[in-house]
Parts: C-alpha cells; structure tokens; sequence
C-alpha cells in the first residue's frame, strides 16, 4: 500500500537546497509512494513550517537534521506530533545518526531514526508502514518497541548507480536562483579526525558514464552553481581528471565547486588547470593548519611545499576562484602557532580564506578524545570549541572577531589594492594587522552592528587615521580606486578625495576629462569601439579618476609607490570592471 510521505528540512539559506531529500525521494519514489519534498530555511518561523506542513496531510514525515538545525527540528517534531498525532515522524542525518538513542530517549515525537546513508533504510522503513510488518530487522534503523529503544548501525548504499539522479526537469524553474548540490564519490581515503568523513571506510564512486548524464543535465538547464560535495573530489585521478576535462570542453555559464586535496594535483593536471575557462571550477581547500604536530593529531598530511608550488601555479593562471580553510581551536595550536598558520596561509593570497572554529560532531574521532586536551565546548550543536589546553576563551573570543572582521574586510573582496599596501606600510605581520583592527573594530562597537559598504570604507579610514596616520592620504587613494574597481562604480564614499567632492562642486579636472570624451579618435585608442552618444551613457559606463600615486604601477610592480598625477580610466561595461591609465600626452588639464 502506497504511503503518503513528506520530506522536509531546514536549510541555512533560501538560496541553499537540500540533495539528500533529492536522493531519498528519486530512490523510494519507484515503490509507488506518494513523496512531496519541501524546503524551508532556520529563518522562517516554526508556526509558519508547522502550517504548510500540516495541509500535506502526510502519513510519514521525514526531517534531515544537521548541526544546525536540530533544535529546531526536533521542536517541529513535537509540534508536528500535537496536531498531527496519528503520523509517523522519522528523522535522518548526521545529526542523529551517532547516539540515536538519546533523542528517542528525550524526544517522544519521535518514531524512527534512519543512520547513516538512508535511501535504502527509508525504503524498507516506508514497505513496512505500507505493509504493516515489522520494523524490527531494518538494518539503520532506531526505534522503540514495548518501551525498549533498539538501534542498528549506521548504513552505506554499495552502488552509488542504484540512486536515482535526484533532480527532475520539473522542478528546475523553482531552482533556478539556488545552489544546486551534486556528489560523484561518497566517503573519504583520509581520516581527518574533526570530520564525520573519518567515521566511514573506503570511497564508492559513481560510473562514469552516470555522471557525464548528470552534469549534462545541469549544463543544459543553464544552472548557475553546482557544489559538489564529495569529501575529496580528486581522491582517485582516473575519476575526477575525466569529470574536470568534460567540463572545461563545455560551453555553458555553470560554476562547479570541488572541495580538493590540493597537494595530490600533480603536474599534468596543474597544466590543464590553466587553459580552462574562467570562473568554470572553483577550488575549497582545507589546509586547517601548518602545523606538523597539529596536523599528527588529527590524522592529516599536508605536503605543504607542495600545496604553496601548487596553489602559486593556479591562482598565477586567474581562472579559477580559490577558497582556502583554516580551523581555530585544533590540538596543540596556540595562539602564537595559530598567528604562524594564518600568516603561511595568508601569504599564499586565496580569493576567499575562510576561519572556521573546531566543532567537537557526534561521530568524529576528536570527541572522542577531547579530555586529553581539556576541550570545553557547548552541549548543544553545533557543539563548537570555547576553550581548550591551548587556547583560553579570551583568545578564542577574540579570534572569533577578528574572523568576523576578516569576513567584511579581506574575504568581502572589497579592499584588493588597499590592503596588501596597509599591511605592507604597517610593518606587521597579517595576523597582527588583524588583530589590531579586530581590536579596533570592537572598541567602536562595530562588531555589534550590521554595515554597509560606504561603512565599511568609512570605518577602514578611521582605522588607519588612528594607528597609521602618517600614510593616511595614500590610504585614501587607495580606498578610493578599491571603491571605484570592485564596488562597479556603484558606491562613491564621501570623506575620500574625489576630482569632484560632490555633485556641487566643479571637478579640478573637468575640462580635461571632457576634452578626452569628444575626441574620438583619441578614445578609442582606449575603447576600440567607443562613439560618443551622451553624456549619462559616458557616466554610467565609465569613469575617470585622477590619483596622486601611480597605483596602476604599485599593482604590477609592487614596491616603491610614485607620487604622480595618474589619470586612470574605468569601464563597467557588461558588468565586468576593468582599468586602463591614460598616458600623460592624452589627458593634459
């Protein structure tokens, strides 16, 4: 007898969508059960889940929880259970899939758990409801029979080809602006021990020939993002250097995401990197620290020389975005052996560095041996490190705003030009300099409120007024040509030293720049194809600033900084920033 099934989470963001209720429904949905999959954030209101929920009028609903999300979930349970007494609540995920026991134990709403990889326990769970049979020998699952809680254990699919591919052509309007998530591997051949990756041996991989018919899928529905969320994506190169070449012959707009081990690339596969189209792959690489004791802890090897020739190589070719990882509060790592990771990573100069802080998971094999080195966490997800022998929560507190400041300032992407400069005038080292703003950031309070970009350029300048004054009007120019470069034009701060202060007030170079635009020919030397239409279409897709340092010089040939008067020309055509200097015999006041 067929079911009527609901499967449900809450995602972090609107834009996120969740594969594994892709993958539950595509490989129960041939037993002919009816499955609706529906999708919410941790933002809407539980009253608000709890009404759309309660119209589907489902028999069995199924949560997938994750660190965070579980209280909310296991709230909705119970909630779910008030007004919906007579239905079966199952949960799944790594949230509950490790000591499944104490959420059956404390959570009565609660009927089933699903461990590990669920498509075939959800499955055989969904025949025996249908059925009315026993539940009892369902390999995966928890439960409770005559008041005894019983679990199994957690579970793997052998085939990855026996899943369904989860996406239907049908749904692919309603996910169009969302990031759409895709695996072709599960499982993981390092044993990093802060990740649930370490708790399962081996790594299955999808056919070749299946994954070609996924990507195509995506490709030919025009999909802006895919993540693939193999733990290693370049574990074996006679899997992953196929995929890489299929996609770079494509002609498509789709970004693919690969979370890679970047010191395992070897030298045919960096070569190849360089030819592919830009912004086609983007790279996470967990490099977690630098330090070798450290990294013995927790069952890593990084071959850094190897890392620092290979991520130099790739980020000298300009096409690939690079997200590189670090993670506070790992064994052995002070605050001074922490500054000396974060300056190693740092150097290498990635287009995102995230700083994450060690969460202590239910199944990772540091929980497991957190007394050894005094770990305080919280008891509630996402179980994240206050405190441990290496680092006091003082540290860890400050580390935590210097990682929100670093998010606004270097990961923003808004102070390209004017930070290298900063840092290098600074004499510090880049921990120091951040540390220093972090610290600034919150004696003005900044770490309490929200900002915007103006702000953001606003609170940089003050910072520098007070600790570096005596470089402060060449900070400035530098601000001002971040703001003109990577804010498209779009935001002109106030307090910086425009040719033109304000709409009111006649730009010093006026006549100059007004005299370049009706010249044609002149022009064009610049833009090949520039005519002159009006003056709102030359102000809307071009700018001219005049600096008083060669910035444009200190970018290709970092150095010595000349105090020159350099017209510099902007283009926001098609959304793509660029710059050009004017040479001096073109642009005379």
């Amino acid at each position: 007898m067929p079911v009527n099934v609901l499967l449900s989470t809450l995602n972090t963001k609107y834009i996120h969508s969740s594969l594994a209720l892709r993958y539950l429904a595509s490989f129960c949905k041939p037993a002919e059960n009816n499955i609706t999959v529906r999708e919410y954030t941790v933002n809407n209101g539980l009253l608000e889940i709890l009404s759309d929920i309660y119209v589907c009028h489902a028999q069995v609903i199924g949560l997938a929880c994750y660190i965070w999300n579980i209280e909310a979930s296991l709230e909705l349970a119970q909630l779910i259970k008030k007004v919906q007494p007579q239905v079966t609540i199952v949960l799944g995920g790594p949230e509950v899939t490790y000591q499944p026991e104490e959420i059956l134990a404390a959570h009565a709403a609660v009927d089933y758990i699903i461990m590990g990889e669920g498509e075939q326990t959800l499955a055989d769970l969904l025949a025996a409801l249908g059925t009315g049979q026993s539940c009892r020998n369902i390999p995966g699952l928890a439960y409770r029979q005559n008041n005894v809680i019983a679990a199994g254990t957690p579970q793997v699919v052998d085939k990855l080809d026996d899943i369904p591919f989860p996406y239907t052509q049908g749904e692919m309007s309603q996910l169009k602006d969302k990031i759409l998530y895709y695996e072709s591997s599960r499982g993981c051949p390092f044993s990093c021990q802060y990740c649930l990756s370490s708790a399962t041996a081996g790594v299955r991989f999808l056919s070749r020939e299946r994954i070609v018919s996924d990507l195509q899928f995506f490709i030919n529905n025009n999909v802006k993002q895919v993540k693939f969320v193999d733990r290693t994506f370049n574990a074996r190169k006679d899997h992953y250097f196929p995929i890489l070449k299929f996609l770079a012959e494509q002609t498509c707009r789709t970004n693919f995401h690969f979370e890679i081990a970047v010191d395992i690339l070897d030298e045919e596969v960096i070569e190849f990197l360089g030819d592919v189209p830009p912004g086609r792959f983007q790279f996470e690489i967990g490099i977690q620290s630098t330090n070798e004791r450290t990294l013995a802890a927790i069952k890593r090897n990084n071959n850094w020389p190897r890392i620092v020739s290979n991520i130099d190589k790739i980020r000298g070719y300009g096409n690939i975005h690079l997200h590189l990882d670090l993670i506070v509060g790992l064994p052995f790592e002070d605050i001074t052996i922490f500054s000396k990771s974060f300056n190693e990573v740092y150097d290498l100069q990635p287009d995102m560095l995230q700083i994450g802080f060690l969460k202590m998971l239910k199944g990772a094999g540091i929980r497991e041996t957190s007394a050894a080195h005094g770990y305080i966490y919280m008891d509630i997800a996402p179980y994240e490190v206050l405190a441990n022998n290496y680092l006091n929560y003082g540290q860890v507190r400050q580390l935590k705003i210097l990682e929100e400041v670093f998010e606004q300032v270097y990961n923003s992407g808004r102070f390209r030009f004017s930070l290298p400069w900063i840092i290098n005038s600074s004499g510090n080292t880049a921990f120091d300099f951040y540390c220093k703003l972090a610290s600034y950031w919150e004696q003005q309070g900044h770490h309490l409120v929200a900002h915007s970009g103006k702000t953001l350029y606003k609170h940089m300048a003050g910072f520098c007024a007070v600790f570096y004054p005596e470089v402060l009007p060449i900070y400035l120019e530098f601000l001002k040509f971040d703001a003109l470069i990577n804010e498209h034009g779009g935001v002109r701060p106030e307090f910086l030293p425009w040719n033109q202060i304000n709409q009111a007030a006649a730009d010093k170079w006026g006549e100059a720049k007004t005299a370049f635009w009706r010249d044609t020919e002149l022009v064009r030397r610049y833009l090949p194809d520039y005519s002159f239409t009006t003056w709102r279409d030359i102000k809307k897709m071009y700018h001219i600033e005049v600096f008083g340092v060669d910035i444009p010089a200190f970018i290709k040939n970092p150095g010595n900084l000349e105090a020159k008067e350099t017209a510099v020309l902007f283009s926001y055509r098609n959304n793509k920033p660029w710059y050009q200097v004017i040479n001096n015999d073109d642009f005379r006041r």
